[in-house]
């Protein structure tokens, strides 16, 4: 058994910063939230915001198994950062191995249809969640949130997971309450940091693919209505890297942007993905959109995404990107 912490050599220190930084982050921007003068404390809302955006990313590094060598060590992790970035209502091996099946399956696979349950939902629902979405409030992901935490009581099949959703939200509802008793200021800033996390995750992942998407039960195979071979993949996955001009950029996303290196190699850890896309695509690769050319669709089809059939249509070799819809509820931070 190899007693190595790391399961990369080179891994070590990036693991090392970007472990320090989530958790300084998310104590020292709290604390910051709560006792800084205004100016301080917003500025420690943008930190603690990004503290969220990384720790939602190392989850990402923990399930795929690129940090540690152990894998109970790996999960003890993911556990983690579930637990920071509120997603710990879901159980860690379910989270996994829904992401599993997106690499796997080479298709979204969804923990709930929201369209289905939109078009079934009274008119005023309907219409007042197209309008949050329309404030670029994310409500649809808000709604996934929650159906994560409300399954136990609502899904017979799941009843048995009463006890530990109970149990979860009894933790984090009094450190809720306990730090609105310390800080009305902190827990409103708390909100407001959660909601850029969420909405930066979504707005990265949804233009990451144009899969085929599936509400489907656990366990339950993809249709099998196309080959969806390597070429599929590559061809229906794009890099929507921050910057091209400046590649360090991409590490506030912990290079999560380089989508198709990751889909190629799912198993090479984060600080070695530039790299990689270098070695595969050459400087100038076909599945590239970068994100500033993304921002546009991302506003234009903000409430048309909600309800849209498919993820649009793009043509990256020629920069086009208008029509990419993008897509919505494929959060890797929901399972159920």
């Amino acid at each position: 058994m190899s007693t190595r912490l790391f399961r990369h050599p080179d891994g070590a220190l990036p693991n090392t910063l970007a472990l320090a930084y989530s958790l300084s982050g998310y104590a020292g921007g709290l604390w910051l939230m709560a006792t800084a003068s205004w100016p301080l404390a917003l500025a420690a809302t943008l930190w603690f915001a990004h503290a969220l955006i990384v720790s939602a990313y190392l989850f990402h590094e923990f399930a795929h198994g690129t940090v540690f060598t152990q894998p109970e060590a790996n999960t003890r992790g993911g556990v983690l950062m579930t637990w920071l970035t509120g997603s710990c209502y879901a159980r860690y091996d379910h989270l996994r191995r829904k992401h599993m099946r997106h690499h796997v399956d080479r298709a979204d696979v969804i923990s709930l249809d929201t369209k289905a349950l939109l078009q079934a939902s009274p008119v005023w629902v309907r219409r007042a969640v197209l309008a949050l979405e329309w404030a670029y409030v994310p409500a649809v992901e808000l709604l996934m949130h929650a159906y994560v935490v409300a399954r136990p009581f609502l899904d017979p099949t799941r009843h048995g997971e009463r006890g530990r959703a109970v149990a979860i939200l009894a933790v984090r509802g009094s450190a809720f309450a306990a730090l609105g008793l310390v800080s009305p200021r902190a827990l409103l800033l708390y909100a407001v940091a959660y909601l850029a996390m969420v909405t930066v995750l979504r707005f990265a992942d949804a233009f990451q693919h144009t899969y085929d998407a599936y509400a489907i039960p656990d366990g339950d195979p993809v249709p099998a209505d196309r080959l969806r071979d390597k070429a599929y993949e590559q061809a229906n996955t794009y890099s929507n890297l921050a910057s091209l001009r400046w590649p360090w950029i991409n590490l506030l996303l912990l290079n999560f942007p380089y989508h198709n290196a990751h889909h190629d190699r799912p198993t090479a850890p984060w600080y070695r993905l530039p790299a990689l896309h270098r070695e595969l695509y050459g400087e100038h690769p076909r599945q590239v959109i970068p994100m500033a050319r993304l921002l546009l669709p991302f506003h234009r089809h903000r409430v048309t995404r909600v309800q849209a059939e498919d993820y649009g249509e793009v043509d990256p070799g020629s920069g086009q990107a208008a029509a990419f819809v993008g897509a919505v509820s494929v959060s890797f931070l929901t399972a159920t």
